[in-house]
C-alpha cells in the first residue's frame, strides 16, 4: 500500500503506463491536517476519498477502507494473487471486485511464490484466515460465497461443464464462473442457450471466459444476439485449444469472428453453423485452410453461404473432413461436384432442403470417384434425387451402408432397384414420404439385395397400394433381421404373406399405424420367423386381435423383450394370460388403450419369471384399483409406470401407489 502513496510518477503500476498522465505538483495538494495530503490531479477527479470529513471545526477520521482505492490499484492487487481460492474470496465482496479479477488475462498474472517470512504452515493458516474474513465481508453485503460454478459437472473427458439457459445466463455469472474455475484450468465446456432478456450475456461475459478459462474446448452459443465479434475474437486469442464451436442465431457474429477463430484454434475439430446470417464463404475458406484437424461441419440456413465457401472449405479440408451436414444453403450442383471430387475422408453426408440441386449434381458427384470411404448418407427434399443421380451416388460409393431418403418426390420403383443392385455394401435403408414408390419397387429392392440388407424402414409412403403375388412367386430369402413400416395405409395383408416368404430371420418387427392389416396377415409372418422375435411394435394396428398377439407370446416368448400393443383396442386379458405363462425375458410392455382388466395385471403379477422394468397400462378404462395391488407386486423390478387416463381408478389409490413404489417413475 506504500507504493500508492510514495508514488512519484516514474515507476509503472502497469505495462500500460503511469496511472496519471502530469507528476505531482505541490499547488495541487491540499492539505487537510498534519498527518494526511490528498492529490487532485487536473485532468482527472480523484477516486480516492479522503479519510478525514470536515464536521463544524472538527475533523473526523474515517473508517479506513480499500474499497477507496482506483481500479488501477487494485488491478496491481488482484493480478498478484496466489491463487484461487483467495481470488474467489475477493470476488464474492463486490460485483466491482468480481469484474476486476474477471477482467485479467492469464499472461498479465504475476506469478511468484509466497511470503518466504512465514514458515509454510503459518503461511498456510494466515491465507485461511484471510479469505475466512473475505467471505464474511461478502456475506455482510449479500453476495453469494460460493463463486465456483454453480452445479458444474464433470464430463468424461475429465474437464469442468456447464450450460446456462435463459435467465441464468448472465454476464456476472459467467464472470464468476471464469474466476472460480480459473485455479483449475477453467471450463474446459460451456454451453449457452438462450438469454435474459435485461441481462442477458454480452461480449463482456464471454470475455471473461476468454480470460478465466484458456483450456476451454468446447463452446456452444444458441440464440444469443447481444454477443459480437468483439467476443469471439477474446475467444480465439485466449482459448488456443478450442475444438468444438456451435454457433446457433447468432445474428451479430461475421467472417472476421471466425477469421479469428480459424487462425488462432487449430485444433478445431468440429464446426457448427445455423442460421447466421452475417457468416459467408470468406470464413468457411479460411477454416479450411487454417483448421489441418477439422472433422465435422455442420452449416444450416446461412443465406450467404454458397458454392465458392463450399468449394473452398472443401478443397483444403477435403482430405480429413468425414463427417458433413448441408441444409437450407443456396449452394448448386457445383457444391456437389466438389464433394464428390474433394470428399476423400467423407464418412457420413447429409444433404436436406437444397433446392437449388439437380440431378446433374448428383450424377456429378456419384462418378467423380472421390467417395470411396463414405458410409452413410441422409438427402431430404432435395430434387435433385433421380432414378439417374442416385444410382451414380451407389456405383461411386462403394463402402455405403446407412442410406436415408426423404421426401425424394422423383424417385420410382426403377431407379431404388436399380440403386440397391448399384450399392454393393449396402445394410441399412430407409425411405420416408417417397410417394412414387409402389409394392413392386419395395419387394424388389428386398429380392435384389443379394442377402446383403439388415434392415429396412418405409415411413409415410402412400403410393404402397397391397398386392398378393401368385402361387409362382419364388425368391431367395432376404437377410432382413430388421423391418419398420410405419402409417402407409395400402400395406395390408397380401404384403405381410409376401414378407413371410423373404424374411424368415426377423429379430426386431414394427408395423404402426396400419390399419389394413389383420391376424390372418400378420399370424404367418410371425410363425416364420426362425431367429426368435426380440422387440415387436404393433402400435395402432387396431384390428389385430388376441389371436395373433398371443401367439406371438407363445412362439417368442424365450426372445420377446419389449412388446408394444398401444392403441390395439381389441387386445383383451387373453394376451397378458399367454405373457405371464410364456415370456421370461420381456422387459418393456405397452397396452395402453386396450381392453385389459384387472384380472390380466393379476396374471402378471403372479408369474415369478417375469420381470418388467417398464409398464404401460395408460387410458386402460376397464382397470381399477385391485391393478394397482398387483402393479405393486412387480414394484422389485419396475422403474417405470404409466397409468394415465384409468378413471376407473381413484385418485386417493394414486398416492398410496407412488409411496410404496418410491423406486419407480410414475405418470398418473
Amino acid at each position: 500500500m506504500s507504493e500508492v502513496f510514495d508514488f512519484s510518477g516514474n515507476k509503472d503500476f502497469f505495462p500500460g503506463g503511469s496511472i496519471y498522465p502530469n507528476p505531482k505538483e505541490s499547488s495541487l495538494f491540499l492539505s487537510l491536517g498534519p498527518n494526511v495530503d490528498v492529490f487532485f490531479p487536473p485532468s482527472k477527479r480523484s477516486r480516492v476519498n479522503a479519510p478525514y470529513v470536515f464536521s463544524g471545526e472538527n475533523f473526523e477520521r474515517k473508517q479506513p477502507s480499500i474499497e477507496v482505492l482506483p481500479d488501477e490499484c487494485l488491478f496491481e492487487v488482484f493480478r498478484r494473487l496466489y491463487g484461487g481460492q483467495e481470488k474467489s474470496a475477493c470476488a464474492c465482496v463486490s460485483k466491482r471486485w468480481l469484474t476486476l479479477l474477471s477482467s485479467i488475462r492469464s499472461d498479465e498474472v504475476c506469478i511468484k511464490e509466497g511470503p518466504k517470512s512465514l514458515e509454510p504452515e503459518k503461511y498456510e493458516a494466515k491465507k485461511t484466515m484471510d479469505c475466512n474474513q473475505k467471505g464474511e465481508m461478502a456475506n455482510s453485503k449479500g453476495i453469494k460465497p460460493d463463486l465456483e460454478a454453480e452445479d458444474l459437472d464433470i464430463v468424461e473427458d475429465g474437464y469442468l461443464s456447464r450450460c446456462l439457459e435463459g435467465k441464468k445466463a448472465t454476464d456476472v455469472r459467467l464472470a464468476a464462473i471464469a474466476v472460480g474455475t480459473g485455479s483449475r484450468g477453467g471450463l474446459g465446456k460451456l454451453s449457452i442457450r438462450g438469454s435474459n432478456a435485461r441481462r442477458g450475456v454480452t461480449n463482456f461475459g464471454i470475455k471473461a471466459i476468454a480470460h478465466g478459462c484458456p483450456s476451454l474446448r468446447v463452446l456452444s452459443l444458441w440464440n444469443t444476439s447481444a454477443i459480437s465479434d468483439e467476443g469471439l475474437i477474446e475467444i480465439a486469442s485466449g482459448c488456443h485449444r478450442l475444438e468444438k464451436l456451435d454457433l446457433s442465431h447468432c445474428n451479430a457474429v461475421t467472417d472476421k469472428a471466425l477469421l479469428a477463430i480459424a487462425k488462432n484454434c487449430p485444433n478445431l475439430t468440429s464446426l457448427t453453423i445455423e442460421s447466421c446470417p452475417n457468416i459467408g464463404n470468406g470464413s468457411l475458406e479460411a477454416v479450411g485452410h487454417y483448421c489441418s484437424s477439422l472433422k465435422s461441419v455442420t452449416i444450416k440456413n446461412c443465406s450467404l453461404v454458397g458454392d465458392h465457401g463450399i468449394a473452398g472449405l472443401f478443397s483444403k479440408a477435403g482430405n480429413v473432413l468425414a463427417k458433413v451436414r448441408l441444409e437450407s444453403l443456396n449452394i448448386s450442383d457445383v457444391s456437389l461436384a466438389v464433394i464428390g471430387r474433394y470428399g476423400n475422408a467423407l464418412t457420413d453426408l447429409a444433404l436436406i432442403g437444397l433446392q437449388n440441386v439437380n440431378e446433374r449434381g448428383f450424377w456429378v458427384m456419384g462418378n467423380c470417384q472421390g467417395l470411396l470411404k463414405l458410409r452413410s448418407i441422409l438427402v431430404t427434399a432435395c430434387q435433385g434425387v433421380t432414378d439417374v443421380g442416385l444410382e451414380a451416388v451407389g456405383k461411386g460409393s462403394p463402402n455405403l451402408k446407412r442410406v436415408c431418403l426423404k421426401k425424394c418426390a422423383f424417385l420410382s420403383d426403377n431407379g431404388l432397384v436399380s440403386f440397391v443392385k448399384a450399392a454393393a455394401s449396402l445394410e441399412i435403408f430407409q425411405l420416408d414420404e417417397c410417394h412414387r414408390i409402389t409394392q413392386s419397387g419395395f419387394f424388389g429392392m428386398l429380392i435384389n439385395s443379394c442377402g446383403k440388407l439388415k434392415a429396412l424402414a418405409l415411413a409415410n409412403c402412400f403410393g404402397i397400394k397391397d398386392l398378393v403375388f401368385g402361387s409362382h412367386f419364388r425368391a431367395l430369402p432376404s437377410s432382413i433381421r430388421s423391418l419398420a413400416v410405419r402409417n402407409c395405409p395400402g400395406f395390408g395383408d397380401g404384403s405381410l404373406s409376401t414378407l413371410a416368404k423373404l424374411c424368415p430371420n426377423l429379430v426386431r418387427l414394427e408395423l404402426s399405424t396400419l390399419g389394413g392389416i389383420t391376424d390372418e396377415g400378420l399370424l404367418p409372418l410371425v410363425e416364420s420367423s426362425e431367429a426368435g422375435l426380440v422387440k415387436v411394435n404393433l402400435s395402432g394396428c387396431v384390428n389385430l386381435t388376441d389371436k395373433v398377439t398371443a401367439a406371438i407370446a407363445k412362439l417368442h416368448g424365450c426372445t420377446l423383450e419389449e412388446l408394444n400393443l398401444d392403441g390395439c383396442k381389441c387386445v383383451t386379458d387373453a394376451t397378458l394370460f399367454a405373457i405371464a405363462e410364456h415370456c421370461s425375458l420381456l422387459s418393456e410392455l405397452d397396452v395402453s388403450k386396450s381392453r385389459i382388466t384387472d384380472a390380466g395385471t393379476a396374471a402378471l403379477a403372479g408369474a415369478d419369471q417375469l420381470c418388467l422394468r417398464i409398464l404401460s397400462l395408460s387410458g386402460c378404462n376397464l382397470v381399477s384399483n385391485r391393478s394397482l395391488l398387483s402393479v405393486e407386486k412387480l414394484g422389485q423390478t419396475l422403474m417405470g409406470l404409466n397409468i394415465q387416463h384409468c378413471y376407473g381408478v381413484k385418485s386417493d389409490a394414486f398416492d398410496l401407489l407412488a409411496e410404496r413404489l418410491w423406486r419407480c417413475d410414475i405418470l398418473f
